[in-house]
């Protein structure tokens, strides 16, 4: 039977019954907790999901391999400390970082070591090179720990031991046994790999110091013979070759060293001062100049480069552009009293005696910060501990005595600063004769006699001795 269709309109679906209020609450709650986390992420204060890390964590292979990159950039030590933001690392830096997180690496202890010892010839102080010396010792020995029997690492203590023996600041006595144990060290790690050519450069280079002339030459060559792409190889040779007064063939080997570590700033000193023995100071000037602009580049301040310059320039009789490397230097290390010293002898080859004495005060006894007046800094003066600080000393009693007056008498402390003179260098004669020559100065002063001070036209000087970088194993 036909039913009518009345009342409400037919629906064919399931009907939904009312909103429940707190399902409506529910909704406006999480509305209301998006629209929180949005504006929190805007302003920084909630990290979005699936977001990287700000610092992921790295290994310490990768910080090895940073490490070496600096390296291969030059950049073994920025004497400034490393800066967060931006970072501002070095090859040591970096190394202690990944051995920080691996101790047990005995390869990176060594690799430590020896950017250790060859970032030395990035330090104008005897003082700071030993400091860096122990450091690289006390790494090297970390390496013989954990791998006793490779001879690579036999090798770098070689090196490091026997760059130990040439600070001047280690007694003789003691020079002779690093230099032992550099040698059994380096012989060691030959007989462990005949094929290593480190080791026998090395064992070259300890033989140098030793003055064993020919066996240094005969490894050195070999040495490169089986090592070509080693830039220690080439530059070991170069240093025998040095050593030998054979200055051409030396700027061949560091060049070839130079090939292979192009950034290496050390190098380029070396083939300048090379240039310097030949007298060809143009030459000289342009690989002194190319370190410094590397330096630059880098942003390394070693003030090295620019003392070979102001050297270089001195003994061409050009005093000003030599003062003004000089000072460039002392902006870089403003602490050190060598360069200070160096300064010094500049001023006084360009006959400026009443500049030279403040700067071989702070180089010889130190100064304070306002007596300091171009580096503005406390500088702590220089131990009597070799030839170039000798010639400091003598300098500074020389200029002493040429500057006195009978109402400004400074002979007391000229005559103490030459005592220490002729205590220590009393077999060197031109220190000798530079000394008696100054102290009758001060003798013809308090006597009255003429040719005191501003009578006597010159003071009496040393020869040329600003000093180089030192090159151990030479």
């Amino acid at each position: 039977m036909d039913r009518d269709l009345v009342g409400k309109r037919p629906t064919f679906h399931r009907q939904k019954g009312g909103a429940h209020p707190y399902r409506l609450m529910l909704w406006i709650v999480l509305i209301l907790a998006g629209v929180w986390v949005l504006f929190g992420v805007q302003r920084g204060q909630v990290e979005p999901l699936f977001e990287p890390t700000p610092t992921p964590t790295r290994t310490a292979n990768s910080y090895i391999q940073e490490a070496q990159a600096y390296f291969l950039t030059g950049k073994l030590d920025d004497p400034d400390p490393p800066l967060p933001t931006p970072p501002r690392y070095d090859a040591i830096d970096t190394y202690q970082r990944a051995l920080e997180m691996d101790p047990q690496d005995a390869q990176a202890w060594a690799e430590k070591a020896r950017i250790e010892t060859y970032s030395t010839t990035m330090l104008s102080s005897d003082r700071d090179r030993l400091k860096r010396l122990d450091q690289a010792l006390e790494s090297i020995n970390r390496a013989v720990e954990l791998q006793p029997e490779d001879s690579t690492i036999h090798a770098v203590r070689a090196f490091v031991l026997d760059w130990y023996a040439s600070s001047p600041l280690v007694t003789e006595d003691r020079r002779q046994e690093l230099l032992l144990e550099a040698e059994s060290e380096a012989v060691r790690a030959y007989g462990l790999d005949p094929e290593n050519g480190l080791a026998l450069a090395f064992y070259a280079e300890v033989l140098l110091d030793q003055q064993k002339w020919s066996q240094a030459e005969q490894n050195a060559k070999k040495a490169v013979a089986i090592a070509p792409d080693s830039m220690d190889a080439h530059r070991v040779y170069a240093t025998v070759l040095e050593s030998l007064g054979q200055y051409r063939s030396a700027i061949e080997q560091y060049l070839n060293a130079a090939e292979i570590s192009p950034n290496l700033t050390f190098l380029y000193v070396y083939v300048g001062r090379n240039y310097l023995s030949l007298r060809l100071y143009e030459k000289a000037l342009e690989y002194y100049a190319r370190a410094a602009e590397i330096n630059k580049q880098l942003g390394v301040k070693n003030p090295i480069p620019n003392l070979e310059i102001a050297k270089t320039y001195t003994q061409q009789g050009e005093f000003f552009i030599a003062a003004r490397n000089a000072e460039t230097a002392l902006s870089f290390d403003p602490t050190n009293p060598s360069v200070y010293g160096q300064l010094g002898i500049i001023y006084i080859k360009s006959r400026n005696y009443e500049g030279a004495r403040p700067m071989l005060q702070c180089s010889v006894v130190g100064c304070t910060a306002e007596e300091n007046e171009v580096g503005k800094v406390a500088v702590e003066g220089l131990d009597l501990t070799n030839l170039t600080v000798a010639y400091y000393y003598v300098e500074y009693g020389t200029v002493l005595a040429f500057l006195s007056r009978p109402a400004q008498n400074f002979c007391p402390e000229a005559r103490q600063i030459l005592g220490q003179v002729k205590s220590a260098y009393s077999d060197d004669p031109i220190l000798m004769s530079i000394v008696a020559d100054s102290e009758g100065i001060c003798e013809r002063l308090e006597t009255g006699a003429s040719g005191t001070g501003a009578a006597a036209e010159n003071p009496p000087t040393a020869p040329d001795m600003i000093e180089s970088t030192p090159t151990p194993g030479g």
